[in-house]
């Protein structure tokens, strides 16, 4: 019979090398994802903040995104704006699929991450965290330069 110190020691190894595993599988999938050129247009007062990026899925199969947080605002939500009849117009959507190989562009006049309600002092030049979230990968930090609205 093996003595308790010995199945705790195997207990101990096994509860590591799946946590080693599961974190393995996660740093994979994190890597199939690139974000570039994370850029976050800085309105004055307290007037919503614009988020544009590039995201590259790297991936054999498609990933869903679902969403995005900041610590710097109370709420951040994925938006299209939309042309229709000469109107431009913004619409909150819920998810949105990257295929494999293909990259999703958030750019103005496009898909756009719309940062609401500041929590924090923000300036042009100042970095900031954003996360953004997925329905089948883990969430993603992304590092975006706070830029004027004169520079998109």
């Amino acid at each position: 019979m093996p003595s308790a110190r010995r199945t705790a020691r195997q207990s101990r190894r096994m509860a590591l090398g799946l946590l080693t595993a599961l974190m393995t599988t996660a740093t994979v999938q994190a890597a199939e994802l690139d974000v570039s050129d994370a850029r976050l247009r800085l309105m004055p007062g307290d007037l919503p903040a614009a988020g544009y990026f590039r995201l590259h899925n790297a991936g054999d199969e498609s990933v869903t995104l679902t969403g995005a947080d900041s610590d710097a605002f109370e709420r951040v939500m994925l938006h299209r704006t939309v042309q229709e009849d000469g109107m431009s117009s913004m619409h909150g959507v819920s998810e949105l699929e990257v295929a494999p190989g293909d990259t999703l562009e958030f750019a103005p006049k496009g898909y756009h991450l719309m940062l609401m309600q500041r929590s924090q002092p923000l300036a042009v030049g100042d970095a900031l965290e954003v996360t953004l979230t997925f329905a089948d990968a883990p969430p993603l930090p992304v590092t975006f330069d706070v830029v004027s609205p004169a520079a998109l």
